[in-house]
């Protein structure tokens, strides 16, 4: 299990971050226009393995349906912004201005303006007429109350988006939600997460998940390692949730779920080696936050940065750096990983000599923690 002595009393396993990896070149190649790059979850296939995160600062209804148009999965926050507010325009301009020094504060009293459940309907209603995939994420503690909302406005995929999310919350406060049941009842496909462990993921999977997010998403703007100590290393958390999806492969006599790191993968290096250790997709935040078109502004923020009781993330500047179309295509005037990513996955594989991603999960890798050039 690879574990270390702490101390005398503690032992802990090693787990490595995807910088702390890198992918090895084989002998074939091949070239980049022959390699694929699409994926297909459920009846719903997509050209880009790119999943916006549920972020108001990454994904407006505009912003959603033009990442569908390109060929990926945008997801909608439906307790953000775009739910509480019938024109959320001035609140965003607004937190793109904050004070760093009470950007939490003030964040707060924005978000506590109460959901709309006919503003969910109108939402999706936009995305869905646009003719792409419809998405919405809720948290699991407000799934029981909106999750009906969300279903007769007509969405293709629920996300249940999580910190940590378990198949068995205890509480004894109010009844839990019963994933398993929820998921048996609902009809329609359901990815859930975070999960940073192969027994989490196991658990997960067994509820009937069509998708598993792994890691705790957010990655640019959590706070959650200095808040409550908990960090979950991507690369390590991928190859975990990949190993337990073989297994439930084989536990459930040959059914499929998906992987989708989420949190961490901020550039198209990352991309690559999250596809190499597992993943079937990626969910990217600060990566499309840094389009021009986002509605941060060139800001990025979750919801973890406007919790009542105890933030764990913040606002950060990421900067609006170039379109969506030239940070998913291109082409790249920069060389740091932020443009062109989907043109990136695509050269790694052919420099490996892979043409699809299934196949690119077996591709070899090495630690190899990244040291970088001293100034």
């Amino acid at each position: 299990m690879n574990e270390i002595e702490i101390g005398r009393g503690k032992r802990g396993r090693r787990a490595y971050s995807l910088d702390d990896i890198a992918v090895v070149p084989s002998r074939r190649t091949r070239d980049p226009e022959e390699v694929s790059v699409s994926w297909q979850i459920d009846a719903y296939h997509f050209e880009i393995p790119v999943i916006a995160a549920p972020m108001d600062s990454v994904m407006s209804p505009q912003s959603a349906i033009a990442l569908g148009q390109a060929g990926g999965l945008p997801v909608l926050d439906l307790e953000g912004l775009w739910t509480r507010y019938e024109d959320p325009t001035v609140q965003l301009a607004e937190i793109a201005n904050l004070d760093p020094n009470v950007a939490n504060a003030r964040m707060q009293e924005i978000y506590s303006a109460p959901i709309q459940p006919e503003l969910i309907a109108e939402r999706l209603r936009e995305v869905r007429e646009a003719g792409v995939t419809v998405a919405g994420a809720l948290s699991p503690q407000r799934t029981q109350q909106y999750w009906k909302h969300v279903v007769d406005a007509g969405v293709d995929l629920f996300v249940i988006r999580g910190t940590t999310v378990s198949a068995e919350h205890v509480s004894g406060v109010a009844e839990p939600l019963n994933l398993k049941r929820f998921i048996y009842e609902l009809d329609v496909p359901v990815i859930v997460g975070g999960a940073g462990s192969y027994t989490a993921a196991l658990h997960l999977m067994r509820t009937g998940a069509a998708g598993v997010l792994v890691g705790f998403g957010g990655g640019a703007a959590h706070t959650t390692r200095r808040t409550l100590g908990i960090h979950t290393p991507m690369a390590s958390a991928i190859a975990d949730v990949a190993a337990a999806r073989r297994d439930y492969l084989d536990e459930s006599g040959g059914r499929y779920v998906h992987v989708i790191a989420d949190g961490g993968v901020g550039s198209s290096g990352d991309i690559v080696k999250a596809v190499a250790c597992g993943a079937d997709a990626v969910m990217l935040g600060a990566a499309l936050a840094r389009a021009t078109e986002a509605p941060g502004r060139g800001y990025h923020w979750g919801p973890e940065a406007h919790h009542q009781e105890l933030p764990r993330g913040e606002r950060v500047e990421v900067g609006g750096i170039a379109s969506m179309d030239e940070i998913l295509f291109g082409p790249s005037k920069v060389a740091d990983g932020t443009t062109n990513i989907i043109g990136a996955l695509k050269r790694a594989m052919a420099t490996t000599g892979y043409s699809d991603l299934k196949e690119f999960q077996r591709v070899e890798v090495v630690v190899a923690p990244y040291a970088p050039a001293s100034s």
